[in-house]
């Protein structure tokens, strides 16, 4: 067990080692600063600007930002509502899997598309290669368009007054050419010489360990798991996703994808700084995630690898932890720290079933998720995090009796307005949906697998996942009806470009305004205290928002198997 502690230590210091380089390496990129990549992607990069007659060199604003994002969704959504409807009669199909139904690709496509990959299909059975390909694809793009969102926070603060904030497609194919291809490449490789499959050809027959004639299924599945963890995606190309043997084969494997879903919203932190000359001010923001961080997966470790209470009273050993719905190859220690890891990360990839975690690790689990901004996804994490820094900064201001400022920069009245409801609809989405599916038992409770507080949880949990872009989920819920498909199609909509374009107004609005020099009188927001009090806002707006349904979920079934 001592040795499992040690591997969890491994890789979280591992990612945080190479998030530093990394961060620095981003920061040259979107500063369009010389980098090693330059002779390769350069010319690649020119020639797709040229045959899309888009100029990379025009300058946006915020609002042109936003109306470039949210058009090539738009086409990106049409074109995967097509090709999931028709997979069954077009190619790379050897499997002969079937067409979605029209409510099941609505769900699909869009939860790819916004970076979530809520899954409400097995993939070896629900996909065509085809279909694979293309929600590879979106699980690309989802994370470039995430990142480049960023990068236009970044430029409006690093510029002491404009309204030109670079170009998105310029921030876009950067994120894509740049960062996720080469260090995608580097993983998949990992994962080919670990046993990961890379074919076109269908399913296989083999003899089990026990002599049983079984059919396992292959396909172009390293390619797809690397992006799913770099990019924050975390859909499964097998049903189980990383559980599964052939998606996550060894402990190396499990290290390989552990730090691939952390490395980029680690090394956006350290970009953040460096691009806009503020080093104090990213060391202050990844301390306030890392102390978060840390504060829901130490204890889902030790919970997970100290076994279940119910368990022990039949007096079955459990030296190796809670190993119900695990892996034995990786242990209770790893898989528990997955589970938070996969949650903050806004990954949603499993390498245990989250269905059978501890109750009070299935409460982490969700606050992971209901916070969504300890490091968060690719981009959207420094999002949601500036959404509670603008929040402290108001609050901070009336408390000592200053002028409400963020780097030179006035918080007013338009700008509260915005980062309130951005902070409102989190909440607002999660719990509205679920208490729809709980007043309703044929379209709730009829669909979970038990009608206590865990099924209260399982519902709790699919629309804290879809409305945090996570994509995990406790599996006892049958998720695959038209209720289900629909209505968090809707969450994953909202909770998506909501909480996207209202960072960016604000960090347009106040980009233009006009930069005050730091005085005796500024609130300084790059020191600790600060630091501390930022946490301290989000977790009472957390705790204000969630503490009663966690009280009828997680918590309640706790104190039950006490």
């Amino acid at each position: 067990m001592n040795t499992e502690f040690w591997g969890v230590v491994f890789m979280f210091v591992l990612t945080v080692l190479v998030a530093i380089p990394l961060g620095k390496y981003i920061a040259r990129v979107y500063a369009g600063e010389r980098t090693f990549l330059d002779g390769i992607m350069g010319p690649l990069e020119r020639g797709m600007f040229k045959l899309s007659g888009i100029d990379g060199n025009r300058e946006m604003t915020w609002k042109e930002h936003m109306v470039a994002l949210l058009t090539i969704n738009a086409v990106w959504f049409f074109l995967g509502m097509l090709l999931l409807m028709n997979q069954g009669i077009l190619p790379l199909n050897p499997d002969g899997n079937p067409s979605m139904s029209a409510d099941l690709a609505f769900n699909t496509t869009i939860s790819f598309l916004v970076n979530c990959n809520l899954q409400h299909y097995s993939g070896e059975s629900g996909l065509s290669y085809l279909g694979q390909f293309y929600l590879m694809f979106l699980q690309f793009v989802s994370a470039a368009v995430g990142l480049a969102a960023a990068v236009v926070l970044f430029r409006a603060f690093r510029d002491k007054t404009t309204d030109q904030l670079g170009n998105f497609y310029t921030y876009f194919l950067k994120s894509c050419t740049r960062i996720l291809m080469p260090i995608c490449l580097v993983i998949a490789s990992i994962l080919i010489f670990q046993g990961t499959p890379m074919t076109f050809e269908g399913k296989d027959t083999m003899i089990n360990m026990q002599g049983d004639t079984v059919e396992v299924s292959r396909g172009p599945a390293a390619a797809f798991i690397a992006i799913k963890h770099l990019g924050t995606n975390g859909g499964g190309f097998y049903g189980v996703n990383s559980i599964h043997p052939l998606e996550n084969p060894t402990y190396l494997t499990n290290v390989t994808e552990m730090f691939a879903q952390m490395v980029i919203p680690l090394a956006m932190v350290f970009a953040m700084g460096i691009f806009i000359r503020r080093r104090k001010l990213s060391l202050v923001i990844f301390s306030v995630m890392t102390v978060g961080f840390l504060a829901l997966a130490i204890p889902n470790v030790l919970m997970e690898s100290a076994g279940s209470p119910t368990i022990a009273q039949l007096g079955v050993n459990q030296d190796l932890g809670a190993m119900e719905g695990k892996e034995v190859r990786l242990g209770a220690a790893a898989s528990g720290y997955w589970s938070i890891v996969t949650t903050v990360i806004s990954t949603g990839s499993i390498n245990a079933m989250q269905d059978s975690s501890m109750p009070l690790s299935g409460m982490n689990e969700l606050l992971a998720m209901m916070i969504n901004c300890f490091y968060g996804g690719c981009g959207v994490g420094i999002l949601n995090f500036f959404i509670f820094i603008v929040l402290t900064v108001f609050i901070s201001g009336l408390m000592v009796g200053r002028t409400p400022e963020f780097l030179g920069k006035k918080v007013e009245a338009r700008e509260m307005k915005i980062a309130m409801i951005v902070a409102l609809i989190h909440p607002f989405l999660i719990l509205v949906g679920t208490a729809l599916a709980s007043a309703f038992p044929t379209i709730g409770a009829a669909t979970t697998n038990d009608p206590g507080f865990h099924g209260f949880s399982e519902m709790l949990y699919e629309y804290t996942s879809a409305a945090a872009n996570n994509g995990s989920g406790f599996e006892g819920l049958g998720d695959n009806t038209l209720w289900w498909n629909i209505s968090t199609g809707f969450v994953l909509l909202f909770g998506r470009f909501i909480p996207i374009i209202g960072p960016v107004a604000i960090a347009g609005i106040m980009g233009s305004k006009r930069f005050i020099p730091e005085s005796a009188g500024t609130l300084k927001t790059d020191t600790f205290t600060f630091g501390f009090m930022v946490l301290a806002v989000i977790l009472i707006v957390a705790a204000l928002s969630f503490f009663p349904a966690l009280t009828l979920g997680p918590i309640a079934e706790y104190f039950s198997i006490r």
